[in-house]
């Protein structure tokens, strides 16, 4: 199973070691499904951990930021979207998560975005949130990690 972790994602997870974010991380890290990640989502990520109202709360440095990035990068699978899709008029940067999940043959979304939560689905890869897709884990019988 290929799935997308938004930015909003990612962020909860690193500002919050318990939530549903997180969880959704650590299932990724027991190797339960690949993330595959663009080069507009990691650039996305990179600028994300560094506004100021995250990076108090995270107080990693520079250098810290730039090694996280990296591994994050070497763990996911960047793939290249092949298209541009201006298709959520509302807030036009959830459409480069719409093409990461295109180009990278993803199942699922997830997402704490409304913009994005709000379509449910796009060309067959379900949008959920991390609460929804952590239901869906433990109703295809997928153990909870430790």
């Amino acid at each position: 199973m290929i799935i997308v972790l938004d930015t909003n994602v990612i962020v909860s997870a690193l500002l919050a070691a318990n939530g549903s974010p997180a969880e959704v991380i650590k299932r990724w890290e027991a190797d339960e499904f690949d993330v595959v990640v663009s080069p507009p989502l990691l650039d996305e990520l990179e600028r994300a951990i560094q506004y100021p109202r995250v990076a108090k709360y995270l107080g990693l440095s520079q250098e810290a930021i730039s090694s996280f990035l990296r591994r994050f990068a070497m763990v996911a699978t960047v793939v290249e979207p092949q298209i541009r899709l201006e298709i959520l008029e509302k807030d036009p940067d959830d459409n480069r998560v719409l093409e990461c999940a295109i180009a990278g043959g993803a199942s699922y979304i997830i997402t704490g975005d409304k913009h994005l939560l709000e379509r449910k689905e796009y060309q067959g890869i379900m949008i959920l949130p991390p609460a929804g897709f952590l239901a869906f884990l433990e109703a295809m019988g997928k153990k909870k990690s430790k």
